[in-house]
């Protein structure tokens, strides 16, 4: 395996199962140690059990690595902290995060409760946000660090009855593209991966034939390759089924109007507004 992790401590939040376990025990065969993050709730965030991520640790522990378990929840900031303080007591360093953790609370806007729109945010943004701010001061001081976002097609494009979910992810991804560039100067690179994956979270969602054809273990490729050393700097990658893809927002060259543009000329050139046959680069991903 030319992809190496020996000497590296990642941290994976809700790892106890899907894509963030598939994702724990990959970056383990490949020698990190790793943080076993997994509140052990239902998939609306309720409840809480340590049995889901002490069954991963098991897992690595019997081929031969190391990880700890922890509990916490990442949209509590103690929670958040929680994990990398254990991290750092156990080996000192943090070289890796994976922000996996999500819940769902699906309605069509009009039916949700904002009580539902806010937790789903909390757990998605706000929980990257709080994990990421945790081990920041930690990668700078390294002077190392690979953070992944875990965004999602629904995010990127919008989804029926996930409005609270989409904003979240999406909220994920103006995350990364801040970071990046902060992060740059102490070659702390930070991305994002919007998986289709067959987890507990879609299975209500797809077809089981489509199921079938969309193991966790397809995405978790692109999710060890944005967090290696040779990874790029703010990227969106798309995973599903051993498809890969990009992601990017891209600008057009427009349309100069002159300062005295009314509605009504924005009306009337809408169509040379909106044309994609030109785009800037300014406005795309800088590969």
């Amino acid at each position: 395996m030319s992809i190496s992790f020996a000497d590296q401590v990642a941290i994976v939040s809700g790892a106890g199962g899907g894509l963030g376990r598939c994702h724990a025990l990959e970056l383990a065969r490949r020698g990190a140690k790793v943080v076993i993050n997994d509140l052990g709730g239902s998939m609306d965030g309720s409840g809480g059990s340590s049995e889901a991520a002490e069954a991963v640790v098991a897992e690595i522990k019997a081929m031969g690595g190391e990880a700890i378990a922890n509990g916490g929840s990442v949209s509590d900031r103690a929670g958040a902290q929680s994990m990398v303080d254990d991290a750092m007591n156990a080996w000192g360093r943090v070289d890796v995060l994976i922000n996996n953790a999500g819940i769902l609370r699906d309605k069509s806007f009009s039916k949700m409760t904002l009580d539902d729109f806010e937790m789903v945010v909390n757990v998605h943004l706000l929980g990257a946000a709080y994990c990421s701010h945790a081990v920041w001061p930690i990668m700078r001081e390294q002077n190392y660090g690979r953070i992944l976002m875990t965004t999602s097609p629904s995010g990127l494009y919008g989804n029926f009855g996930q409005t609270n979910y989409s904003a979240a992810k999406l909220g994920q991804v103006g995350l990364m593209n801040s970071m990046k560039i902060e992060g740059a100067k102490n070659n702390i690179h930070t991305n994002s991966i919007a998986p289709v994956a067959a987890t507990r979270m879609t299975e209500n969602l797809m077809p089981e034939e489509v199921l079938e054809k969309l193991g966790p273990e397809l995405v978790t490729p692109a999710a060890i390759f944005l967090v290696s050393e040779d990874a790029p700097n703010g990227v969106i990658l798309q995973a599903q089924g051993g498809q890969y893809s990009l992601a990017t927002v891209v600008e057009n060259n427009g349309l100069d109007l002159g300062v005295e543009a009314s509605a009504d000329d924005v009306a009337a050139n809408y169509e040379a507004i909106v044309d994609m046959a030109e785009l800037k680069t300014r406005g795309m991903l800088q590969l």
